[in-house]
């Protein structure tokens, strides 16, 4: 397997294995199969496995405690993450180290090589179009991030229960990049890299997404890159795997993503390879999450990855189709008669 750069720390498996479908986030499998895929991962060559208490309740990191037994394999490293949201100020610290001692807990591990932020990160005085009413829980402030957490990552680093921390960075755009061109820079960040530019159901605010944007200053400001949602949380895949309610975003980038399966068909390909091997190829994208849930799927994309990225003309032919071009959402009160005759 390919090995990269992951930012300032150290190099890393172009493919990571993600927690989602360990944790049967993204469809049915057995605890033991779980098992095995995490093994035959780390067989495959991938060194980076990322996992969160969130994915399964527990799940995944109970995969990776089974899998492993506290003895992770010479080079192979761990992640976890913290959804904190915005309690009081002096609760960050604390809060931050309780999730993740029960991580490692959970795990049979000494420390994390990377503890990520998991909460959206949004001005002081930001409102959510959705769900606002519950930001709180699932939304850090600004402030809060630069003058409690970023001082608390850092001391968890002292203490060596984790050797570097990150953020991820679904959140609103610009708060996301001011956090990492901040004088204390993550030394990650997770960021959407998908052929659609969609963040489907993780997305909560209705300004414009951005996350090429976020992935170009990550690696302007010497912050490793991690990608997520490869296929979108199946959107990009021959068929959604699990039950999904009709209006969920999902849902709908699956729909939308019509024109890309019928591509995939004349290509004689299947869908989630070519949508993996277009995000390995994403400038700027240092290692791609998987979310694989059992070891055919793993295989697959194993395979995928040993072809490399996709070749430019096929590239080309996915860009083309444009499937990533967003338009603006702009109130009807705003809207001139000069827009609508354009």
């Amino acid at each position: 397997m390919q090995t990269r750069q992951l930012g300032s720390l150290w190099p890393v498996s172009a493919l990571t294995l993600g927690g989602g479908g360990l944790g049967q986030l993204w469809g049915e499998t057995s605890r033991e199969e779980a098992v095995a895929t995490a093994r035959a991962a780390v067989e495959g060559g991938i060194t980076l496995l990322d996992m969160a208490p969130g994915y399964g309740r527990g799940e995944a990191e109970q995969v990776i405690g089974a899998a492993f037994d506290g003895a992770l394999p010479d080079g192979v490293r761990v992640t976890t993450k913290c959804q904190l949201g915005s309690p009081p100020a002096d609760k960050v610290a604390a809060e931050l180290e309780r999730k993740l001692v029960r991580s490692l807990e959970t795990m049979k591990v000494e420390r994390a090589d990377i503890y990520f932020l998991h909460s959206n990160i949004c001005p002081d005085d930001y409102e959510y179009a959705r769900n606002a009413e519950t930001q709180h829980r699932w939304a850090t402030r600004f402030s809060l991030y630069t003058d409690h957490v970023i001082p608390a990552m850092e001391a968890l680093k002292e203490k060596g229960l984790i050797g570097a921390w990150g953020i991820t960075g679904t959140g609103l755009p610009r708060a996301v990049m001011d956090a990492l061109r901040h004088e204390v820079k993550p030394d990650a960040v997770q960021a959407v890299a998908n052929l659609m530019d969609s963040a489907g159901d993780m997305r909560s605010y209705e300004e414009p997404a951005e996350p090429r944007n976020i992935i170009r200053t990550a690696k302007n400001n010497d912050v490793g890159v991690l990608g997520i949602r490869a296929v979108q949380a199946g959107a990009l895949t021959a068929a959604i795997d699990r039950a999904l309610p009709a209006d969920n975003a999902n849902v709908a980038d699956y729909k939308k993503a019509e024109p890309f399966r019928a591509l995939c068909a004349e290509l004689g390909e299947d869908p989630a390879v070519v949508a993996h091997r277009y995000a390995l190829g994403m400038e700027g994208v240092d290692s791609v999450i998987l979310g694989v849930k059992n070891r055919d799927e793993l295989a697959m994309l194993l395979r995928a990855e040993e072809r490399g990225p996709l070749e430019e003309d096929t590239r080309a032919k996915v860009d083309a189709l444009r499937l990533n071009f967003q338009i603006p959402r702009i109130p009807l009160e705003e809207i001139s008669l000069e827009d609508l005759t354009r």
